[in-house]
């Protein structure tokens, strides 16, 4: 189950089971440069705010060394998907890819 929230820092939700007893929170980014450690900072309050233990940020770029550390520091897991992680079940499962040498 997915809804979307808005945005108050939460882009929107995925119950991990049927019960809605695990959520997690999603925060969406498409920008034109790297996300620095201020957008997670953001991201990780609005998490508190909700008292939720787990989190995505989603970007289609990247992320800047700094804001990776952050994200691994934090007590409430965050987890960081960029471009190529992002792109990778794709690749794996061969949709919509072609590959070239």
């Amino acid at each position: 189950m997915y809804a979307v929230c808005g945005d108050s820092g939460i882009d929107g939700n995925i119950n991990e089971d049927k019960l809605g007893l695990d959520i997690i929170y999603i925060q969406a980014k498409r920008w034109d440069n790297v996300v620095g450690r201020p957008e997670i900072q953001k991201f990780a309050g609005a998490l508190l705010g909700r008292k939720a233990k787990k989190g995505i940020c989603i970007t289609t770029l990247g992320y800047t060394q700094e804001t990776l550390d952050y994200a691994q520091s934090l007590e409430n897991k965050v987890v960081l998907i960029d471009k190529v992680r992002l792109a990778q079940p794709r690749i794996e499962h061969n949709l919509d890819v072609t590959i070239t040498r």
